[in-house]
């Protein structure tokens, strides 16, 4: 038997122990106590603790009740064999136990009998006899209990797996949501690669193809983790803006609004950098002039707010009915998948112009034992 079964039957043994010495002690004292005002004269010490330790044959018979009990449960009951192994131990159990209480009768003599208590064979099938009924209720009692509480078990331990298999769902879906961005980012960038490449712009499309790998390597070597600090975040950010800054040059000019006190803070991985590839897709890209992004957290009321802005073109009437592209509405769902109800994620025309994401979601800390900071400073 492993050290796992040992402690979780050594409570149940302590709970044995303790109900059938309260049932023994109730009893022994009531009956003393009841007969000595009515009375009688016994000898009370000697009654006291025969009273008292006859109950001591049920107590140690308890576990192999329960366990008979599993092992045959009323769902089985109308098994022949089952009713035939539960009335064999209850007469077991029956015949212990008035042999044993038979016993003390006949060393102790509690009720002070004169002449002296019949012989222990007579005294024994006596006690057998007059106690069967109650036995069979007694045995019938500790079935019941012990069916209940293994009921409560078996439903703890269903609802502990099923918590378990949700968050091991909950993990896979976030997974394989991420596994989405991944490959969408990589086609979107191959895409600007092979446009820098039509532009003979093989210097830059050089440089961008060596930020790609960089880029990638952070992402497989994070991909097991679905929470980040927000310091790593930004840095994954800046490393997508590195690739971005070789396509528009000086068309694109990139900004970090971030105190340095929230660095530490949780977000989901990979937040941002569908937040600023939206952005720049839809809001720098369609101008010849290019733009600026801004990049900015706060902390209010308990709660994280992420935001990204462009300055492009506001958003086109309607928009809300569109479906989004894979960027947001990944977004959108891992935000669902993490926080349920306890999110916000908005996005709204900014005045005199642009287009503003934003992502709420409730404030933690990384612990200061695993917290990891960055070793650069976003630019700004």
């Amino acid at each position: 038997m492993d050290d796992s079964r040992l402690r979780s039957d050594s409570p149940r043994w302590f709970w044995i122990a303790a109900i059938w010495s309260g049932v023994g002690l109730f009893e022994a004292t009531q009956t003393v106590f009841v007969m000595r005002a009515e009375g009688m004269h016994h000898y009370w010490l000697r009654l006291f603790f025969t009273i008292l330790f006859s109950w001591l044959p049920w107590a140690l018979a308890t576990p192999l009740v329960l366990s008979l009990g599993r092992k045959h449960p009323a769902t089985e009951w109308r098994r022949v064999s089952a009713w035939l192994a539960h009335l064999a131990t209850c007469a077991a159990i029956g015949l212990v136990s008035a042999g044993w209480d038979a016993a003390w009768e006949v060393w102790l003599n509690p009720w002070a009998l004169s002449p002296a208590p019949e012989s222990f064979a007579q005294l024994w099938l006596h006690k057998f006899d007059n106690g069967l009924l109650a036995d069979v209720i007694l045995y019938g009692v500790i079935l019941l209990v012990g069916s209940m509480l293994d009921s409560r078990e078996r439903l703890a331990r269903q609802q502990t797996e099923t918590a378990r298999l949700n968050e091991q769902l909950s993990k896979v879906q976030l997974s394989a949501l991420r596994r989405q961005i991944e490959p969408h980012f990589l086609f979107n960038t191959l895409n600007a690669i092979a446009g820098l490449v039509r532009e003979k712009r093989d210097d830059d499309a050089i440089r961008m193809i060596a930020a790609l790998s960089d880029f990638l390597r952070r992402v497989v070597e994070d991909s097991g983790r679905q929470q980040v600090p927000l310091a790593e975040e930004l840095e994954f950010a800046q490393q997508y803006l590195d690739i971005q800054k070789v396509r528009f040059a000086e068309r694109l000019q990139i900004r970090v609004d971030v105190p340095a006190e929230l660095f530490p803070a949780q977000v989901p991985s990979l937040i941002l950098q569908p937040m600023v590839e939206n952005a720049i897709k839809h809001g720098i890209a369609k101008r010849v002039q290019g733009g600026s992004i801004r990049i900015a957290a706060a902390r209010s009321n308990g709660r994280l707010t992420l935001s990204v802005y462009n300055d492009g073109p506001g958003l086109p009437a309607g928009w809300e009915k569109t479906q989004s592209g894979v960027g947001i509405s990944n977004v959108r769902t891992r935000l669902q998948n993490l926080y349920g109800d306890e999110f916000e994620m908005s996005m709204r025309d900014q005045a005199p112009g642009g287009v503003e994401v934003s992502v709420s979601v409730p404030f933690a800390f990384q612990s200061a034992a695993n917290a990891l900071f960055v070793t650069r400073k976003p630019e700004e």
